[in-house]
This record gives C-alpha cells, sequence and structure tokens, in this order.
C-alpha cells in the first residue's frame, strides 16, 4: 500500500513552520495514542504513521530531502529516514524530537499537571495583561501613561509565607517537600503537581487570617507605562516582574500592556505611513498653491501643484509616524485631495468664470454674459 503524503499525515501544508508542525502532531499522537486506544489496531497504526511523518518534517534535512525527494528517498522503503523502535517490540518509527517536550505536553494535558519528570520547580506568580489606548499624538511623539491595575501582592500579615502568627509550614506529607508526584501511565512515567500542596511542597497547618493561606493579597497599583513613538496597533509591552507576586515569596510575574490605536475622525494609520485628507478651491487646484495641511503633530506644507484633479494622492516623505526604534526615519504622509465647488458667487467672479468657459469652448464665443441681477429685471425674481 501507497504511503500517505507526510503533510496530508498531520494536517499542515508544506509551507508550515515548525511550531505548526509541532502543534499538529501533538494534537494527533494525543488522539491516537495506544494508552487511550488499547486494542484498537487502527489507531495503533495511525500513531506510528504520524510519528513517522513528524520525525522527518521536524527534521530540517530530511525535511528538505522529502520535499525533493518524496517518499522515493528511502530507497529501500520501510522508515525512508532510518531510525529504530525506541520503545522496544511496539512496532513504532522513531522520531528525533525532543521526547520530553512533546511527550511532555500529551500527558501533562491528560493529567492536567506539570510538563516533565524534571523535579520540583518554583512558581512564579501570574502573568497579567492590561489592555489600553492611546491616541495618534501619544504614538507619534512618544508618551508615559499612568496606570490602576488590581494584582496580587506579597501579604503583609505573613510576609508572603500563608501561616499565621509566624509560624512556619511544614513539609508536604504526600509529595515529601518535591512539590510533584509521580504517576505511571503504560510504559511511561510522568510527574503531576501535587494535589496535597499544590506544588508547594509544604502545608500550612494554621494558616493567616488576611490571605487565608495563600500568602498574597490583591491590592491596587498605579505605574507609568513608557509608550515608545512609533509603537503599532497590538503591540505588547513586557514590564518584568510587575505581575502577579508568586506564592510563599517566589518571583513574581510579568505584566503585558497591550496598545491599541484610537481612531481619529480625519487620519488613517497604515503601518508607518499616515494619511490625511485636504479641501483645496477650485482656483487652487487649478493654479497650483501652498498649504499649511493639519497633521497629527501640527502642520505640514504642502505644494499643491497646477491642475491639481478631485481625488488626486499626494505623497509627502518623512512625515508620517515614527519607524519603531528608530527615531531619526519616518513613515511619509499621503495627503488626498478634495476639490471644493464655490456654494455662491458674486457677479464679478461668475463672469471671469464665463469668460474663462469661453476660452475653453465650454460657452460660444459671442455669447454675453448676463448677471442674476438681469434675470430678477425680467422675471422679477
Amino acid at each position: 500500500m501507497a504511503k500517505r503524503d507526510y503533510y496530508e499525515v498531520l494536517g499542515v501544508t508544506k509551507t508550515a513552520a515548525v511550531d505548526e508542525i509541532k502543534s499538529a502532531y501533538r494534537k494527533l499522537a494525543l488522539k491516537y495514542h495506544p494508552d487511550k486506544n488499547q486494542g484498537n489496531k487502527e489507531a495503533e497504526e495511525k500513531f506510528k504513521e504520524i510519528n513517522e511523518a513528524y520525525e522527518v518534517l521536524s527534521d530540517g534535512q530530511k525535511k528538505q530531502q522529502y520535499d525533493t525527494f518524496g517518499h522515493a528517498a528511502s530507497g529501500a522503503g520501510g522508515n525512508p529516514f532510518g531510525g529504530g523502535n525506541p520503545f522496544g517490540g511496539g512496532g513504532y518509527t522513531q522520531y528525533s524530537g525532543d521526547m520530553g517536550d512533546i511527550f511532555g505536553d500529551i500527558f501533562g494535558d491528560i493529567f492536567g499537571g506539570q510538563r516533565g519528570a524534571r523535579g520540583s520547580r518554583q512558581k512564579t506568580g501570574e502573568d497579567l495583561r492590561y489592555d489600553i489606548e492611546v491616541s495618534y499624538l501619544d504614538v507619534m511623539r512618544g508618551a508615559e501613561i499612568s496606570l490602576n491595575i488590581p494584582k496580587k501582592d506579597i501579604c503583609s500579615s505573613c510576609g508572603g509565607s500563608g501561616a499565621k502568627d509566624g509560624a512556619k509550614p511544614k513539609q508536604c506529607p504526600t509529595c515529601r517537600g518535591a512539590g510533584q508526584v509521580r504517576y505511571s501511565q503504560g510504559f511511561f512515567s510522568f510527574n503531576q503537581e501535587c494535589p496535597k500542596c499544590r506544588g508547594k511542597g509544604s502545608v500550612i497547618d494554621n494558616p493567616c487570617s488576611v490571605c487565608r493561606g495563600e500568602g498574597t493579597i490583591k491590592k491596587q497599583h498605579t505605574m507609568k507605562v513608557k509608550i515608545p513613538a512609533g509603537v503599532d496597533e497590538g503591540t505588547s509591552l513586557r514590564i518584568a516582574g510587575a505581575g502577579n507576586a508568586g506564592p510563599n515569596g517566589a518571583p513574581s510575574g510579568d505584566l503585558y500592556v497591550v496598545v491599541h490605536m484610537k481612531r481619529e475622525a480625519n487620519f488613517r494609520r497604515d503601518g508607518d505611513n499616515l494619511y490625511a485628507e485636504a479641501k483645496v478651491s477650485f482656483s487652487q487646484a487649478a493654479v497650483g498653491a501652498e498649504l499649511d495641511i493639519p497633521v497629527v503633530d501640527g502642520t505640514v506644507k504642502v505644494k499643491i501643484p497646477s491642475s491639481t484633479q478631485p481625488g488626486m494622492t499626494l505623497r509627502v516623505r518623512e512625515q508620517g509616524f515614527p519607524k519603531l526604534g528608530r527615531s531619526d526615519r519616518r513613515g511619509d504622509l499621503y495627503v488626498k485631495i478634495n476639490v471644493e465647488v464655490p456654494r455662491s458667487m458674486n457677479d464679478v467672479q461668475k463672469k471671469a468664470l464665463f469668460e474663462y468657459a469661453k476660452t475653453m469652448g465650454e460657452v460660444p464665443k459671442d455669447a454675453v454674459y448676463q448677471s442674476d441681477n438681469f434675470f430678477k429685471k425680467i422675471f422679477g425674481k
């Protein structure tokens, strides 16, 4: 039976990045793993197939060979890129990825615990996300914004220990201070967070009455955040250690401030470029002019060339947003010209336009201009 295309096996395209290939493999390996499908020969074959596909597509050199020669790269059939059975008799294809990384994630999902048998790790505090809206002017010049953020802080009553009256936590009897307990699943053994102490490695007999044994309490914090000039929509600014305090004196998590742009009525941003509109008179569009065009942070002189047409867009270099991290460079300004037709004119202005129309052949050369007053006298209007 002909082998299926490896990309088809994992459900990814040929342009898929390594992370995408890895993610697809994890999902399929979790679905078809023999320990979840005991006695199911079809699932076992699929598991073998996806492992073989992952071994090739996760290795840059093997992937290049496969993209060039397909399954013919094997030469003699079987596993086309070598490798034996790491499991000792089950017929599964060996793969070159990080087994601890792949199966740690898979069985971490099964058990709901932490990855890998890597021993107890001190838990850091939770990361926080805070979304803010900034104006075009803030982004154009850069700004410092004050934020009020509720976050967990170390409990001042117990100093973060979670114990009342200075009492010390005791070693957890379940995990014996390791913070993790070992489970077996088929031929694998995995560590999971201890359910008794929740990974702390210790338990508290007499918890603090203020924080109820957590070691942290929620407080309102005021902090200043610098918005870099040129920052783009959706940019995440990381402030290390500004997240929630960790349990039992562990390090705090990080704060991620996500930037969003306020809508501006007269402007539009696209990357580092700024788009604006300007109104000019008929005569300015016809004969040309130099105008001060309002922009985000002031005005810019823009030359309107003669014979400018309605809707024409003029480009002004280096008058857009600053390039992030490069204050000496900016994007461009694009100005769309809107030509305004006068709503009212006096006789002198109308006669001048009438004579202009004669030179353009729009009215007969022998035609004579008649003012509005002339028609009012005749028709009484």
